[in-house]
């Protein structure tokens, strides 16, 4: 994909062996992680608390406690008391509420309807406006990151849903609405009476988007008339307001405007067949001749200037969703390599799985701490383009590795649903690519430190 917003939007370093009746299987005669167990029954309770996958019986292994194994340096405690509180919470509502649905969801490729209910009753939706939500005042970036982190932890794609609506539609409608239409929508949004969606890309346009924006929109009267289509836009196919960018056919500039479900010529139909996300019910979009009012065109964005300022934000919470994944398969890796036994003692004594864990853990604990600088910098009003455009290629970048390493250590456990890591594994692969590919972020950047521009 290469969509420039979440609208959704691996190397493997070790060739598996195979017995000669065809079941798959990794042990070496170094002590390399297996892919079953001689018995053919699949792990159950892991040691750090993190829930394996269901029994035979059908029972779900233990809890996960509130510490991250995965925190080695203690970021978690530059968060005061109250904003920790918050991240505890919502960390217990996704272990509880949305763990139970992910895998039975990813496996059938439908979005469970019941997770807009539970969402709402987690009531964190509004946590990062000042205003429109509970608890206010509005929490700090670091804050913000973390629960995005805490969310894709359990799962990328129910974080992705929730990523979309508070994140690029709402802030869409914070950073480019006026007063009364932050008043009009941001309430509902933010106690999900309302979801968002955010439609940029096109069929034809993901990284070249901003300077050739195919859709279209006319000024006539008091109202603006829209045409064209969009893809890869997250929650599409069942949000009330969708926030559509076109190119003002007077200006030829960028504008927002607010869609509502059910607008005369605006259709969304789901993509079908993906590999990853496939809890995010991304839709293919068409408007046919859509009569938006005027009172519906964000009145704070004249061009595209304004909506790369929305991107710069959201930009900095996809590497937040991919410092998650991380955590999310390192702390699967870590508890079966503890499980796991070959040769009479756990895999986690070798060396070779050792080396697989440290250096995930690694990537992981230089990332938050580029993360929660990154935070900071937000808090400081000093956060520009080229920072979190660095964040976004080089925090996902890591994530392809680790997720590689995690799913290594499975041996061929490791592409079974049941055990999670391939889910991780396979999700990856689209946080890598939205919200600008490696290779855009990548040119950001160096304009920013050469002062040249190398973009085409």
């Amino acid at each position: 994909m290469t969509a420039t917003d979440a609208e959704t939007a691996p190397t493997a370093t070790r060739p598996e062996t195979a017995l000669s009746d065809g079941h798959p299987e990794t042990a070496l005669s170094d002590g390399h992680p297996e892919t079953a167990l001689s018995d053919g029954h699949p792990e159950t309770a892991l040691s750090d608390g993190h829930p394996g996958p269901a029994l035979s019986d059908g029972h779900p292994g233990p809890a996960l406690t509130d510490g991250l194994t995965a925190d080695f340096y203690g970021y978690e405690n530059l968060l005061p008391d109250d904003e920790r509180k918050l991240l505890l919470q919502a960390r217990d509502f996704m272990r509880t509420e949305v763990k139970p649905l992910v895998n039975n969801a990813w496996a059938k490729g439908e979005f469970p309807r019941e997770l807009i209910d539970r969402f709402r009753g987690l009531g964190l939706a509004g946590v990062p406006y000042e205003g429109y939500g509970d608890p206010l005042p509005a929490g700090s970036n670091l804050l913000v990151g973390m629960l995005a982190m805490e969310y894709t932890r359990t799962d990328a794609s129910s974080a992705t849903f929730f990523g979309v609506h508070n994140g690029l539609a709402m802030y869409s409608i914070y950073r480019g609405g006026d007063q009364e239409q932050r008043d009009r929508w941001l309430p509902a949004m933010a106690a999900l009476d309302a979801i968002g969606a955010f439609a940029m890309t096109e069929p034809l346009g993901g990284s070249d988007v901003a300077g050739g924006m195919r859709t279209t929109a006319r000024r006539a009267g008091d109202h603006w008339i829209l045409n064209g289509a969009k893809r890869w836009i997250g929650n599409g196919t069942f949000a009330d307001l969708v926030i559509v960018w076109a190119r003002d056919e007077a200006d030829d500039k960028v504008k927002g405007f607010v869609v509502e479900r059910g607008t005369p010529g605006f259709s969304a139909t789901r993509i079908e067949n993906k590999t990853a996300f496939r809890i995010v019910e991304n839709a293919d979009l068409t408007l046919t001749d859509v009569r938006v009012p005027e009172a519906n065109r964000l009145q704070r964005v004249d061009s595209f200037r304004d909506v790369a300022e929305i991107l710069r934000a959201t930009r900095s919470g996809v590497a937040w969703q991919a410092l998650g994944v991380m955590i999310g398969a390192y702390e699967l890796a870590l508890a079966y390599a503890k499980e796991r036994r070959q040769f009479g003692r756990p895999i986690a004594r070798s060396q070779l799985v050792q080396d697989l864990l440290v250096k995930s853990l690694g990537n992981i604990t230089a990332c938050w701490g580029m993360l929660v600088q990154l935070a900071r910098l937000q808090d400081a009003g000093i956060f520009r383009d080229e920072h979190s455009s660095l964040a976004k290629a080089f925090v996902t970048a890591r994530m392809r590795e680790v997720v590689a390493w995690s799913r290594e250590i499975f041996g061929g456990n490791g592409i079974v649903l049941d055990y999670d890591v391939a889910r991780f594994f396979a999700d990856a692969e689209a946080i890598y690519s939205f919200e600008g590919t490696r290779e855009m972020n990548t040119l950001i950047v160096g304009k920013a430190i050469t002062g040249e521009s190398a973009f085409v």
